[in-house]
């Protein structure tokens, strides 16, 4: 990376959605030879395509770092908070410090660095595409590695999200230990 280069960091979450388990942040700076041909949206890259570019994110970044906001953070701040939380220790978890930040969504986490929010960002701008790709890599794998502590709710197939199948188990079984149990969202 070019010295006098600003340092520009993307950063996404995976887990706004779900109603059991973390949120995830992502914080990336990318060098400027990164091979952006392999970025997209994580939602739209297939499971094998997503774990290849996570691995080439790690291995060639300029530097990267995830963030966490627990299903408890949550539900004492609500989502749209927790996100910004697990958003601010991503970029706190950072070896470099960088310039300008580069934010998935409506909102940006409080870090004291100049930041821009893009909407769709995660579609569009490389440094968000690659946070995009290592948060959810990150949040599938901990739920997945989570599912063996509660076989029953099925966390390794559909993480946390509230699908038809989620929602039965969790009348049939009760809620999780990972339950989310509230639902505020508010700005911040």
């Amino acid at each position: 990376m070019d010295a006098t280069a600003p340092r520009i960091c993307g950063i996404d979450e995976a887990g706004r959605g779900p109603i059991a388990g973390p949120v995830t942040a992502a914080a990336v700076i990318l060098p400027n030879d990164f091979p952006r041909e392999i970025l997209d949206d994580s939602k739209v890259l297939s499971p094998t395509r997503r774990q290849e570019a996570a691995g080439i994110i790690r291995a060639l970044s300029t530097c990267w770092a995830l963030g966490w906001a627990t299903h408890v953070e949550i539900d004492e701040i609500n989502i749209l908070r927790a996100t910004l939380l697990a958003m601010s220790r991503a970029v706190e978890a950072l070896s470099l410090r960088p310039d300008k930040l580069l934010v998935d969504g409506l909102y940006c986490p409080a870090c004291g660095i100049p930041a821009t929010a893009v909407v769709k960002g995660d579609a569009s701008v490389p440094e968000i595409m690659a946070a995009s790709i290592l948060a959810k890599t990150a949040r599938d794998a901990w739920m997945e590695e989570y599912a063996r502590q509660e076989p029953a709710y099925l966390f390794d197939k559909h993480k946390g999200y509230p699908t038809a199948e989620h929602r039965r188990l969790v009348l049939r079984l009760g809620p999780s230990a990972i339950q989310r149990r509230t639902f505020r969202v508010s700005a911040p």
